[in-house]
């Protein structure tokens, strides 16, 4: 997910829109028609975490009901503590492929393909392309593709997006593109963000503890590796109130 470093691209150093402000807003939103569901789901994640974070949720109960579920891990953000005094880029990067394998099975993922692609944390803008390229033999025009909203303000997030939407279209795949940051730069009615395509994805309990569990296991980005400045916590209670709700939003 990536926040507030300069190096890994995370713009965000502000708390953000409070989750009560969300609350109080009633957009009426419909719900993601899910009587239809695709055979395979490809879900595109920026860094490892986004995958729970944004669609957690979504991917266990689309699994549940029969999908084939595949992710792909663009990055292994391992720039998510520049500067660290305790860990190297490489043992973050190691530390968060061992997380994100954890996530999934808490979700009941625990046996799905992840692709890593391997591009560098906070520089994916200039590659999609390549990683339009390498996204788009995973595809197929029965599948749906699950990728970081293109207008998400965080450089990687929304060259994913656009790598996404590029492949998608070729494969001829329907592209849902879920939001991450835009939670915490947005305000309700914000007229910057498309809330004519959003549907809501309701979440049951049992799932929502799930994802719970899921984001308790990204331990390097939910508590702080040390007491030095650039060990803090990237994941703050105020970002985790977000997107830890009792459902899930997705732009159609």
């Amino acid at each position: 997910m990536q926040e507030n470093t300069a190096e890994a691209g995370r713009p965000f150093t502000a708390d953000g829109t409070p989750e009560p402000v969300w609350r109080a807003w009633q957009p009426g939103w419909a719900e993601l028609d899910l009587t239809a569901v695709p055979p395979r789901v490809v879900v595109v994640a920026p860094h490892p975490d986004d995958e729970v974070l944004g669609v957690g949720g979504l991917l266990a109960g689309l699994h549940a009901l029969g999908a084939a579920i595949t992710v792909v891990a663009v990055t292994d953000g391992d720039a998510s503590h520049p500067g660290s005094p305790t860990i190297s880029p490489a043992e973050l990067a190691r530390r968060r492929i061992v997380e994100q394998h954890a996530a999934l099975a808490e979700l009941g993922l625990g046996q799905v393909p992840v692709h890593r692609i391997g591009l560098g944390d906070g520089r994916v803008a200039g590659h999609e392309s390549e990683l339009a390229d390498q996204v788009g033999p995973l595809l197929t025009p029965d599948c749906w593709v699950l990728a970081t909203y293109t207008g998400d303000r965080h450089p990687d997030h929304e060259a994913t997006g656009r790598a996404a939407v590029l492949a998608a279209e070729r494969a001829g795949a329907r592209l849902l593109e879920y939001p991450v940051w835009t939670w915490h730069w947005a305000v309700p009615d914000d007229p910057r963000v498309p809330w004519g395509r959003a549907r809501r994805v309701p979440l049951p309990v049992p799932v929502q503890e799930a994802k719970r569990r899921a984001v308790d296991c990204y331990h390097t980005q939910i508590a702080p590796l040390s007491d030095d400045p650039a060990d803090s916590t990237v994941l703050g209670a105020q970002v985790l109130d977000r997107l830890l709700r009792p459902y899930e939003t997705i732009f159609v």
